[in-house]
């Protein structure tokens, strides 16, 4: 049979399309394809649409797809050019600021804006609550415009507000970032709420463009409450809280393992090595030099983990909560367990001078750090010391501490430093990005926000946990047993392309042709450490990676520069780790609590489950951290700060404090005294009669306009002038050359002619 005209091209030795063909295809039918489609353009048939069906099951898994958008398939983080969008508010210029229609991603919805002359078409002009079918076009960094089609009813939306009593009943103020109208509750209505609850409103669906009314389905808490601003960053993502009675009863009925045939470890000084204020101590270590003569100048390390796989067993009450929670949640004031208290904090952690039942590596490094031979064996340990990040480096340094102590810290550093050898030639990506932590006090408000140090303690931890995980990879890829991977793959060749172009507007090259590796990235960092620009190429660098997932198909991990990788050493807090101790225990043969068939069969469902809780976990955190910052900050309206700017689109510039890390935004409107263009390929604006450019990375000085704690919205006017350009002239960009967009075609004059379509909107920042 003759091949089809213009058919696509086909991946030859499998007969399917490559993940690169696929993402194609999609760009070029966005929002429009579902897996019919995609099986019909690249003539899959019979068996091998089942083959299609995995690839696509994979995509989904490793971030490069999304699935879950009814019957149709379209790239990881895009919305389609045609859909439902929800009018929220409107803002201080009369655009209306919408969100998709049933948003329920776990990361904070995209930024869709409706101008008001747009609106001021469609007769009757829309309004709060109005739910519209819209033409989307990207906008920028996590930005849309959105165009009307037409009016398509009212949404039943369902929010989270505070509760204010008046006579005729109450209003409700929406906790939503971009929803600022108030909701009149008619009395009837309230639910039994009071003054200051934080209170769970639906819209009502009613008539006509007066007040916008709703309901109060139920009450969440309080405003005062201490806490209050995590209780709203959990409620809003849906975070279970609290066990149900039938968990916490399986949990307080647990009991320690006897010795038995497990491995007693407990005459091993192993220690833990935490933050001061943890309570779960998921991990103890210990090293020593090796006596095997056939080793000269190595080690043998010890990784002994929470052995919870002998407590949690699959498909028991506690398994069926913890697979529900996936994660433990961190904000700022408390940990939402993935586990009861009593297992978290107690059995299940490796408290100093208790026994507790272990799952451990026994690993040999020779002197150059490359790990020779390693075994796992299920134990009974008693931890030696309960160190702090910073009481190890101390005694490493020469700090006082029991000599069995002071000698394993000796070792454990000797260790590490052999291993560093092995480390920098495997040269992972090393971003190094500084990390803040919340200081709160007896009351619950923000003391102070201070920079995490970072002491060799930390990395002597991670490179040791590192070292663990591989070693329970490659056991389970040994025995072929089911396993679960922590992947991260490469960057999309499309963020690769753009970045290149990026970069060469600051003068620097990013290596072209064949696999980009975490080292090219590494040079570029060096680079930039040495032009005093490194924040602003880590930024860019941190926008081409992909999201970090776990599936059951080994993709690698990109940024650790390693073939193979699995969680196996946090069980306590990650049910990814915990179906690791179970195949372990398995293929191992080391007893009660291992992976059954049942299991086995559901690990990509799983693996896919908990990516997606995962990412509910981190849009938490990040929405109770801002609450927290604008709270701290709210005293301090008209205070100037040093900033970088964090993102770019038609609408305005996102950009971060240096001093807190708080996130804010600063409205096109408020910008200068000429018109700003927005150039999508140059992450820029850049103005219409000097030529003077605002960009990703730059740092600029702003000053805090306006702090909204409730909803955790920061407020900022430009200070800084733009960076020296050239006065437009036609058909040209700063500097004379012509612009062009990502595609090499050049760009028109803004406003001139048919608008071009533009590329996807940049990635949020990931997490490995």
């Amino acid at each position: 049979m003759p091949k089809k005209k213009n058919a696509p091209k086909r991946t030859q030795h499998t007969g399917l399309p490559s993940k690169k063909d696929i993402i194609a295809y999609l760009k070029k039918h966005p929002g429009e394809a579902a897996r019919r489609d995609i099986a019909r353009a690249f003539e899959v048939k019979g068996d091998a649409r089942r083959d299609l069906r995995n690839l696509l099951k994979e995509m989904e898994a490793d971030g490069s797809i999304d699935l879950k958008a009814g019957k149709r398939i379209m790239k990881a983080g895009d919305l389609p050019p045609v859909a439902p969008i929800d009018v929220m508010s409107v803002d201080d210029d009369g655009d209306l600021l919408c969100m998709p229609a049933g948003w329920g991603g776990d990361d904070e919805p995209p930024m869709i804006r409706l101008s008001a002359h747009r609106a001021a078409k469609q007769k009757p002009p829309p309004g709060i609550g109005d739910r519209l079918l819209a033409r989307l076009t990207p906008a920028g960094d996590a930005g849309y415009e959105a165009d009307i089609i037409r009016a398509i009813g009212k949404g039943a939306h369902r929010f989270l507000a505070v509760f204010q009593k008046t006579p005729q009943g109450g209003i409700g103020k929406p906790v939503e970032r971009r929803t600022r109208t108030t909701f009149t509750i008619n009395r009837g209505d309230e639910a039994g709420a009071k003054n200051g609850d934080l209170v769970w409103v639906e819209t009502k669906n009613e008539r006509g463009y007066g007040p916008q009314r709703g309901r109060v389905r139920s009450v969440a808490g309080h405003i005062d409450d201490k806490g209050a601003y995590s209780t709203i960053a959990l409620a809003n993502h849906q975070i279970p809280t609290d066990f149900p009675s039938a968990i916490i009863d399986e949990a307080n009925s647990a009991k320690l393992p006897a010795l038995g045939e497990r491995t007693d470890l407990r005459g091993t000084p192993l220690f833990t090595i935490d933050p001061a204020d943890a309570k779960d101590h998921d991990d103890a270590v210990f090293a020593e030099p090796d006596p095997a003569p056939d080793n000269p100048g190595g080690y043998r390390v010890i990784v002994a983990i929470a052995d919870v796989s002998f407590f949690v067993r699959p498909g028991g009450a506690l398994d069926t909560e913890a697979v529900k929670r996936g994660n433990s949640t961190y904000l700022p004031d408390r940990v939402v367990p993935m586990l009861p208290e009593r297992l978290s904090n107690d059995l299940c952690s490796l408290r100093a001078d208790e026994d507790r039942p272990c799952l451990a590596v026994e690993m040999f490094l020779t002197a150059g750090g490359v790990k020779k031979s390693h075994r796992f064996l299920r134990g009974i340990m008693r931890s030696a010391a309960k160190l702090s990040y910073e009481d190890a480096q101390a005694i490493s340094e020469g700090a006082a501490a029991a000599p069995e102590i002071k000698r394993a810290i000796t070792d454990l550093y000797a260790a590490f430093r052999a291993r560093w050898t092995e480390r920098t030639k495997r040269a992972p990506l090393d971003l190094d990005l500084p990390e803040r932590k919340i200081i709160l006090n007896k009351n619950g408000n923000v003391e102070r926000i201070v920079l995490r140090e970072r002491f060799d303690a930390h990395r002597v931890i991670e490179e040791f946990m590192i070292l663990a995980n591989v070693a329970a990879a490659e056991t389970l890829e040994r025995a072929k047993t089911e396993r679960m991977y922590r992947v991260h793959d490469q960057p999309d060749p499309e963020k690769l392309e753009a970045i290149r172009e990026y970069l060469g507007t600051l003068d620097y090259t990013l290596t072209k042709g064949g696999s980009v590796r975490p080292g090219n990235f590494n040079q570029l960092l060096k680079i930039a450490g040495e032009r005093d620009q490194k924040e602003m190429v880590s930024e860019v660098v941190l926008r081409s990676q992909r999201q970090a997932v776990y599936a059951t198909e080994n993709l690698g991990h990109f940024g650790l520069n390693l073939p193979r990788y699995a969680h196996f050493t946090s069980p306590i807090r990650r049910y990814a780790d915990l179906t690791v101790h179970r195949a372990l225990v398995r293929a191992c043969k080391l007893g009660e609590g291992g992976q059954t068939d049942k299991e086995a069969k559901a690990l990509s469902d799983i693996a896919s489950q908990i990516s997606d809780l995962e990412r509910r976990s981190m849009a938490a955190e990040r929405e109770a951290t801002d609450r927290y910052l604008a709270g701290f900050l709210a005293e301090r309206e008209g205070a100037e700060f040093d900033a970088r700017i964090r993102g770019v689109t038609k609408f305005g510039l996102f950009v971060m404090l240096d001093e807190t890390g708080a996130d804010g935004f600063i409205p096109m409107r408020t910008i200068g005294r000429e018109r700003y263009r927005f150039e999508e390929a140059l992450h820029s604006i850049i103005g219409e009669s000097t030529g003077g450019v605002y960009r990703l990375g730059q740092q600029v000085r702003v000053r805090l306009a306006e702090a909204t704690p409730l909803t955790g919205g920061l407020r900022f006017d430009m200070l800084s002038n733009p960076l020296p350009g050239s006065p437009k002239r036609k058909g040209k960009k700063p500097g004379g050359a012509r612009a062009k967009s990502k595609s090499g075609k050049h760009l028109k004059k803004p406003g001139a002619g048919k608008k071009k379509k533009r590329g996807k909107a940049n990635a949020k920042p990931r997490k490995f």
